[in-house]
């Protein structure tokens, strides 16, 4: 039997596998990868698979010993690490990889963007741009905005980081998305907020705060993507499915 390895944490990835059992039924079985380091994630369809592999080496012994026909790196676009043992894995045990990548975002009509290659430029461009920012990062990457003790910052996250990670003048915001415009919007004006800080992470789940970015004339400090890994790629479900069809022939 064919059997795909998807590697998850993502809504796409989670269509992916529900696509796959509906396009393909038994012809291909799809194992998701997780993580594991969010508490209580969406489950994908079919068979899973929770934790890390051991690096490249150990990632290319598991393509091997459970004949994995396909690799699909369905990973946040942020998920550098993971897509780069996939690359050298798939290289090295000689299986075909895609990566399937939602469109980023780019700015349009209104928007105040400030384009940064990283956590470290975006802490440092706030003091110049306002002094109540709030920051949709994730709970492992504040460390850069420890030093900001003229900004204010409220950081939302679907989990709170450790005590020591957090910095002494920002607030967390438990919460998972989607969210809706009129939710930003109020969250926003609530707050007084004045900067957005976000990933370039795209795809129309978490745009909304970007467009009430624009409504209050708030400016983005846009983290821009890491560079794009070698290899095929698509940017929907409906095209990875496509991308299979010779596998299960």
């Amino acid at each position: 039997m064919r059997k795909l390895l998807i590697l998850g944490g993502t809504g796409e990835a989670v269509a992916l596998a529900k696509a796959v059992k509906a396009e393909f039924g038994d012809g291909l079985t799809a194992v998701t990868s997780l993580a594991g380091r969010t508490k209580a994630p969406t489950l994908p369809l079919g068979e899973m698979r929770v934790g890390g592999f051991g690096g490249p080496e150990g990632l290319t012994r598991y393509l091997r010993a459970e004949k994995i026909s396909a690799v699909i790196d369905a990973t946040h676009p942020f998920a550098a690490r993971m897509t780069a043992n996939a690359v050298a894995a798939c290289d090295a045990a000689a299986v075909p990889r895609l990566r399937l990548d939602r469109p980023a975002w780019t700015p349009g009509p209104g928007d105040d963007w400030h384009a940064v290659p990283d956590l470290a430029a975006a802490a440092g461009m706030l003091p110049g741009l306002g002094a109540r920012a709030f920051l949709t990062i994730g709970s492992t990457e504040l460390a850069p905005f420890k030093g900001l003790s003229d900004v204010l910052l409220w950081a939302r996250m679907i989990e709170p980081p450790a005590p020591d990670a957090l910095p002494e003048n920002c607030t967390v915001i438990e919460g998972r998305g989607p969210f809706s415009l009129d939710d930003e919007l109020d969250l926003m004006r609530e707050l007084g907020i004045d900067i957005l800080v976000t990933k370039n992470s795209g795809g129309p789940a978490a745009a909304a705060k970007l467009a009430a970015a624009r409504r209050l004339g708030i400016p983005v400090v846009m983290v821009e993507r890491p560079p794009a890994p070698p290899g095929d790629s698509v940017p929907d479900v409906e095209r990875a499915v496509e991308w299979l069809r010779p596998f299960v022939r």
